[in-house]
């Protein structure tokens, strides 16, 4: 049966259901099993709407197909005989217990494992990436520099990443906060305020849900617009120069632009966790430096601040050594050496460094993922022997 039923936005998903019911199956309000047993979906979206929610935090619009659907009886419990065989089967394939484990292999000799160790290999590992990007970093900015057409091919490539950071939203991500009843709006501010992460993204919406400035469109971007119109008036006011200083320009500007893309890519905190961690007691400073540290991650950055504070903030800015034969085997990587003289490898290398929740974007990219593959595969084979 199809009908059309007017209700007032903040009716309950509930109460809509009831009078769906009443319309179509005349009676059945007399058994209160029956609104349990029934489920409406959104046609659309094939979402399952939330009873105790209203239409309006349901994101239902005007002329929405809503489906009343019969919820599907449980299954009927096994059989006494049925358990019984299943029970048999499970302690036929049951794994050994520890005593017999221990039988088996009394003569072999005991090797302990020290989990702060492996916690501390975990940490050496991702502080040797960054080195291996700071490095790379640097080859990548000599190499582009040799490049005649160096600048401007860095004012395009600058202006797609700008054109890119707008746009650019984690499918993925935002799929699995509008299947929770977010709308989609918010859902996208919410994944770029959290750099991409679901977790801080749905605690962001949470805890902004009653806000009355929450679908505020992001102030970054009209910064960003505002830039964009300004940036022209640079090359406008160096034309006159003389031919000496023409011959300068290009080295200049190609030092500001590489000065501009790294004001940019500066590490931004979790405001929450900053927040957080100063209530423990911490200073400002020390807290953005061991969330930078840790790469915004809230508990790691407080284990930090109470133990050693290794690595040091300043060991983020230090490369690898030029002469390991990690480093010597990622440049001898054609693949790498390609990935160098393209100015968008050097963009993903800055964006990396700074904000590492934003690698699977560009593992993902067709220009950048290759390059980030192949520094992948060589830092595991050589990290294996």
């Amino acid at each position: 049966a199809e009908w059309l039923e007017e209700v007032p936005e903040d009716t309950a998903v509930e109460r809509l259901k009831e009078r769906c019911l009443k319309h179509c199956v005349p009676g059945s309000l007399e058994d209160p099993k029956c609104i349990t047993h029934h489920k409406l979906i959104h046609a659309a979206s094939e979402k399952v709407l939330n009873d105790t929610k209203t239409v309006s935090e349901e994101n239902i619009q005007d002329q929405d197909v809503l489906v009343l659907v019969r919820k599907r009886a449980p299954p009927a419990p096994p059989k006494m005989a049925d358990v019984s065989a299943e029970e048999k089967r499970k302690l036929e394939q049951k794994a050994p217990d520890k005593e017999a484990i221990l039988k088996a292999t009394t003569s072999l000799p005991s090797h302990s494992v020290d989990r702060s160790v492996a916690h501390h290999n975990m940490r050496d590992f991702q502080t040797e990436l960054r080195k291996i990007l700071v490095s790379l970093i640097e080859v990548a900015q000599k190499l582009l520099a040799l490049n005649p057409d160096a600048v401007e091919l860095f004012k395009k490539a600058n202006a797609m990443l700008d054109e890119d950071d707008d746009d650019r939203v984690d499918e993925i991500a935002l799929r699995q906060l509008t299947e929770m009843g977010f709308p989609e709006s918010r859902a996208i501010k919410a994944l770029r305020l959290s750099h991409m992460s679901v977790t801080q993204a749905m605690e962001w919406l949470i805890e902004h849900a009653d806000d009355p400035t929450v679908d505020a469109p992001m102030p970054g971007h009209v910064s960003m617009e505002s830039t964009a119109e300004a940036g022209p008036a640079v090359p406008q006011a160096v034309n006159g120069a003389s031919s000496e200083a023409g011959q300068a320009e290009p080295k200049d500007e190609l030092t500001e632009i590489f000065k501009k893309i790294r004001r940019k890519r500066e590490f931004r905190p979790d405001p929450r966790a900053v927040v957080a961690l100063m209530e423990m007691g911490f200073d400002e400073k020390e807290v953005v430096d061991a969330l930078r540290v840790n790469n915004n991650q809230q508990n790691a950055a407080c284990e930090w601040l109470l133990g050693d504070r290794k690595p040091t903030p300043e060991d983020l800015d230090k490369g690898i050594d030029p002469t390991s034969p990690l480093f010597q085997a990622i440049l001898e990587n054609p693949v790498v050496q390609l990935g160098l003289t393209n100015p968008k490898t050097l963009l993903a290398f800055e964006d990396m460094l700074e904000n590492p929740l934003n690698s699977t974007q560009w593992m993902n990219d067709p220009e950048t993922g290759p390059v980030m593959l192949q520094i992948s595969r060589i830092f595991q084979t050589l990290n294996r022997t």
